[in-house]
């Protein structure tokens, strides 16, 4: 699901300094679509400056500065402080499912329907979202540097690079979006087309039916093909 465009912030206004503090990872673990959701609200009173685990320790330091706020441990609930993490495909089991590439908010992933997907390294966050997204377990977590972590591990460089990422990726989810017009014209087709088809010969509908099975059972045999390997491999 795409996530709600982000807010805009003035450029001089408490969200904006706040979204310039935070690592711009997207990874949601804040409990917000993305960091400037998180920044608005945490300007607004509704989140507390203790919920990023990428920014850690430091991350609440730099939010208490700007909203007067006494510094706090960051809450467990949202997460833990940890190394920087790049997720790395195995590209031995990869089905070329797309669903990874569906699901990294900075466009890292690439790859194409039925074709090995890889991790562009140095644009990956290490958000985590890809790995629930991979219906065969194919993605992994390498640790950068085991010493170093939140805003030790990650530079303010690279937090602007995935900023400039996310809202490019944003733009371009929102140009391909349907507009009102182009939806009712679609649900007129499909009606239109529907009612085509009720007309039509029970044959046709059975045949229809069965192409859609057929195609479902092969997705499903191939993952289970894909998870049978993958099993046998770490035996």
């Amino acid at each position: 699901m795409t996530p709600a465009k982000p807010p805009q912030p003035a450029p001089n206004g408490l969200p904006f300094f706040i979204d310039q503090a935070l690592p711009q990872t997207q990874c949601t673990r804040c409990g917000y679509p993305d960091c400037a959701h998180y920044a608005q609200a945490v300007a607004d009173g509704q989140a507390d400056i203790n919920q990023c685990p990428p920014g850690g320790a430091e991350g609440v330091q730099r939010l208490a500065a700007l909203t007067g706020q006494a510094a706090q441990p960051l809450n467990p609930r949202f997460g833990v402080e940890g190394p920087l993490t790049v997720a790395r495909i195995d590209e031995d089991w990869c089905i070329g499912c797309t669903l990874c590439i569906k699901a990294c908010p900075v466009d890292a992933i690439l790859g194409a329907n039925k074709f090995m997907h890889t991790v562009m390294s140095e644009h990956c966050t290490g958000c985590e979202l890809c790995i629930p997204a991979c219906p065969v377990d194919c993605i992994e977590l390498d640790v950068v540097n085991a010493q170093r972590s939140g805003w030790q591990a990650w530079s303010a460089a690279q937090a602007q690079s995935a900023r400039q990422r996310y809202a490019l990726r944003q733009e371009r989810l929102a140009s391909q979006r349907p507009t009102v017009s182009a939806v009712a014209s679609s649900a007129a087709a499909a009606a239109a087309t529907s009612a085509s088809t009720s007309s039509l010969a029970p044959s046709v509908s059975s045949t229809t039916s069965a192409t859609a099975d057929e195609r479902k059972a092969a997705i499903a045999a191939a993952l289970a093909k894909a998870r049978a390997q993958r099993q046998a491999r770490q035996r």
